[in-house]
């Protein structure tokens, strides 16, 4: 056994799931004695030479052994507890020798198809255990009622069933003894692939999709022997008015029964309780995960629930960003640009960083980044942020304002990254930082200086009377005495500085100076008092 050949994922895959990503033109069940909802955790190659041996959940591909010659392999697999083996097979009649062998050995055999590449069967299954979340094999065996359906559905019709979701991804299909009787359109969308372009045009000219997206009637199409493309017959399966997918059925080499229409009918009805049932768990599921990601965050729920529910590590390092929009029109956008907004920062981090959870806590965003790989660093981070506020101008026109929190050694320690993101996003605004994206180093005289002045804010009685009575002065009369003192402290008491960023001649500025010092009786000579001043006339006006 290759141990390099050797992936095993944390969470795995039903064998029927397995078959659905294979699809009909690279396998074949040859024999199955413990069913197909037996769990798949990793994928194996055995060579010839190797000694035959497997671990326990795995896929076990035999490469170079047809026919007899991969008797070991199996007997070895149904031993060490592998879930299935996977064979080319020899001359004619070797399927019945090797399907009862695979049956005393008490493992699943598939049969690769001569046309198929040992390659594409490794890649796609390894595809598909990397691909699986959490929980994926315990809801593969809770489908298995719709590979049943579209089974009974093909036997009721005589065609070849496939059953699809809303976006056209295939959720269960009928198995075929003859791969002949298989068109081109059914082994692409089985594996995942785009049907013939030029098909899927004729579909909308006819006005096939519009038919099934408004109508609960089945609807006839034609061959198309240039297309490679065979009669069909199509129903959508809907809830009300909202349509939940699609049943398709294929003909083969036989007619359809003159009852198919009948028949997809009632497919469609049994259908719609399964896809019901399905996005009320998946909808349960997602508002368990957001409630414990909120509680993660605001530190009022341990790390060990959200691990347990996603299947995270939370040993491994993490991190949160934080994302604000950079104007008050941007907040006030309706709520379906929000969403968008989310969607479009929860495609662009997914391809970064496949465990990313995003959640929204108005008016903020927050990724939170469990399980990172121990060498990453804030670059990488920044980098991340910064494809997603480049994404957000780009594509809505929005300004985004991106804080990286601290890596941290843990996922309980998650709050302490989200509270650094916040006190960045909280500066950012008067920090006059051009770049959109920020971490702490970046800004950290300003995000203390922000962090002062809330102090300041909230407690008047720390703060100089002087200066308070001086910003009332000007609130009475409209001067601008606060706004010229501050903007000479910041220039150091260069006057022609502050006078040009003032829009004023020095003189005015020198003027206002000294009327500052009488009103109040600062005495600016004292590094003490142009301290406190050019901290507190920075708050916000009436404050």
């Amino acid at each position: 056994m290759d141990p390099a050949a050797v992936s095993p994922p944390p969470a795995g895959v039903s064998l029927r799931q397995l078959l659905m990503t294979l699809g009909d033109s690279l396998v074949e069940v040859q024999a199955a004695p413990a069913g197909l909802d037996v769990g798949i955790q990793s994928v194996a190659l055995l060579d010839p030479e190797d000694p035959p041996t497997a671990q326990p959940g795995e896929l076990v591909l035999v490469i170079g052994a047809r026919g007899r010659a991969a008797f070991p392999a199996l007997r070895a697999a149904g031993r060490d507890g592998a879930a299935a083996v996977v064979v080319k097979l020899g001359g004619a009649g070797q399927a019945a020798a090797l399907s009862e062998t695979a049956a005393e050995a008490g493992v699943a055999l598939l049969s690769l198809r001569g046309e198929a590449r040992w390659e594409q069967v490794s890649a796609l299954a390894r595809a598909a255990l990397d691909e699986a979340p959490p929980g994926a094999y315990e809801a593969a065996a809770e489908e298995g009622d719709l590979f049943s359906l579209a089974q009974t559905t093909a036997v009721l019709t005589g065609g070849i069933v496939s059953i699809e979701d809303a976006a056209n991804r295939v959720l269960a299909y009928s198995r075929s003894t003859d791969s002949d009787e298989i068109d081109d359109l059914r082994r692409r969308s089985i594996l995942g692939w785009q049907g013939p372009e030029a098909y899927l045009a004729k579909l909308r000219e006819w006005g096939v999709f519009q038919h099934l997206h408004s109508s609960d009637k089945v609807i006839g199409i034609d061959s198309h022997p240039e297309l490679g493309i065979r009669r069909r017959l199509a129903v959508a399966i809907r809830s009300g008015e909202r349509q939940l997918g699609t049943i398709w059925v294929q003909e083969g080499s036989t007619p359809l029964s003159e009852h198919s229409d009948r028949a997809l009918l009632g497919a469609a009805r049994v259908a719609a309780h399964h896809l019901v049932r399905r996005r009320r768990e998946l909808s349960d599921d997602l508002t368990l995960t957001r409630t414990l990601l909120a509680g993660l965050l605001e530190g009022s729920t341990g790390p060990q629930p959200l691990a347990t529910h996603l299947g995270l590590d939370a040993s491994r390092p993490a991190a949160v960003l934080g994302f604000s929009y950079g104007t008050a029109e941007a907040v006030t956008a309706p709520e379906l640009t929000h969403t968008e907004v989310t969607n479009l920062i929860s495609v662009q981090i997914a391809a970064r960083h496949r465990s990313a959870l995003v959640t929204q806590v108005d008016p903020r965003i927050y990724v939170l980044l469990p399980q990172l790989p121990r060498s990453i660093d804030t670059d990488t981070l920044r980098s991340w942020a910064q494809e997603i506020t480049d994404a957000a101008h780009r594509h809505l026109g929005l300004p985004l304002r991106g804080s990286i929190g601290c890596l941290v050694s843990g996922l309980g320690r998650a709050p302490d990254s989200r509270r650094e993101a916040d006190r960045i996003l909280d500066a950012m605004p008067g920090a006059g930082v051009a770049a959109a994206v920020a971490a702490l180093p970046d800004i950290q005289a300003e995000v203390l200086i922000s962090e002062m002045l809330t102090l300041l804010s909230a407690h008047p009685e720390i703060r100089d009377p002087r200066l308070t009575a001086l910003v009332a002065h000007d609130s009475r009369h409209q001067g601008r005495l606060a706004e010229s003192l501050l903007s000479y402290l910041n220039c150091f008491g260069d006057v022609r500085a502050a006078a040009t960023q003032l829009h004023v001649h020095r003189n005015t500025l020198r003027y206002r100076i000294r009327r500052a010092e009488e009103l109040t009786g600062l005495d600016l000579s004292r590094p003490d008092q142009r301290l406190l001043a050019m901290l507190q006339l920075r708050l916000p006006p009436g404050v």
